[in-house]
């Protein structure tokens, strides 16, 4: 509570006002403060530190610098030592600056299938607008890459004359992009805000010459910056640490396909499913085929 003159007449008084420390920060300030819980001193501050396996940092310093981040000396009361109250220790575990989040260096004995959960995806990456309407481009795929995203999506389809690779939204009004213009910016541009590996998913919509064609075009263009696994079927993938400066490749089928494909299945009827697999081509398995074909290596295809 501060009190402050108005006009030189009267005394006006100001509540200090903060958010109130929530319960965990409660708990944990009693956990550690002595005095009936009024303060937190170094020492008891620097148990904190240990519990929380932070032993490197001076307690003293930090004490004296969140106190600093709080309101003026006569506001916070006496203390008979330099220590925390429960507003200074909320306002440190809340400060950027004395508290900062966890670095962001991802951890080398971190799996693949681990990161993946920890990746800022692209979905229509392509789009500079809306799904309907809007241009298809790699200049909103540029600008993803330098934000850090690490998985871009291409939806690949025939172009109008069927003897090339478009990418666009299908089946909308959305105007299209060469495929080959996508990935020549994807390897110009996927290391520029980190080095951990892009992850390039390929929903296909191609038949299997047009598949053929993508696949030169991915290994023309991406070289040895392409990861191959080491077998097919590998029992954990790689550390991120190991995949710097890589290039995966994912494939998937169309949506329709799968939504045909799970109808037929509960449908029981897996014949027809089998004739529409080889009017398809099989894509996913056609392209990894075709990938084969191309390097002398398997490629990764999740």
């Amino acid at each position: 509570m501060g009190s402050y003159k108005c006009c030189l007449c009267f005394t006006r008084k100001f509540r200090w006002c903060e958010a109130e420390p929530p319960a965990d920060v409660r708990a944990a300030f009693a956990a550690h403060a002595g005095e009936g819980g009024s303060y937190m001193a170094a020492d008891q501050f620097r148990k904190f530190l240990a519990d929380q396996g932070d032993a490197g940092h001076d307690a003293e310093l930090v004490i004296e610098k969140g106190i600093q981040l709080g309101p003026r000396q006569h506001l916070r009361g006496k203390l008979p030592v330099p220590a925390f109250t429960l507003d200074d220790f909320h306002r440190y575990l809340f400060s950027v600056e004395l508290n900062p989040p966890i670095r962001s260096q991802v951890p080398a004995l971190l799996f693949l299938d681990q990161l993946l959960h920890l990746l800022d995806l692209g979905h229509n990456s392509y789009l500079t607008g809306n799904q309907l309407s809007s241009d298809c481009s790699d200049v909103p795929i540029i600008k993803a890459l330098k934000n850090g995203v690490r998985v871009i999506e291409l939806d690949m389809w025939p172009n109008a004359t069927k003897d090339n690779i478009d990418i666009l939204h299908g089946r909308t009004l959305t105007s299209p992009v060469e495929l080959i213009k996508c990935l020549r910016s994807i390897k110009e541009h996927a290391f520029s805000a980190s080095p951990y590996p892009v992850i390039i998913t390929l929903e296909d919509h191609l038949t299997p010459d047009l598949q053929a064609k993508v696949a030169e075009m991915v290994v023309e263009t991406f070289g040895d910056l392409l990861y191959y696994p080491d077998s097919e079927s590998p029992n954990e993938f790689p550390s991120p640490e190991s995949l710097k400066k890589r290039i995966i490749i994912s494939t998937k089928p169309p949506k329709e396909y799968l939504a045909a494909k799970n109808d037929k299945e509960k449908n029981g009827n897996s014949q027809n499913l089998n004739d529409d697999e080889e009017a398809w081509g099989k894509e996913v398995p056609g392209l990894q085929t075709e990938l084969n074909k191309v390097s002398a290596f398997s490629f990764a295809v999740f």
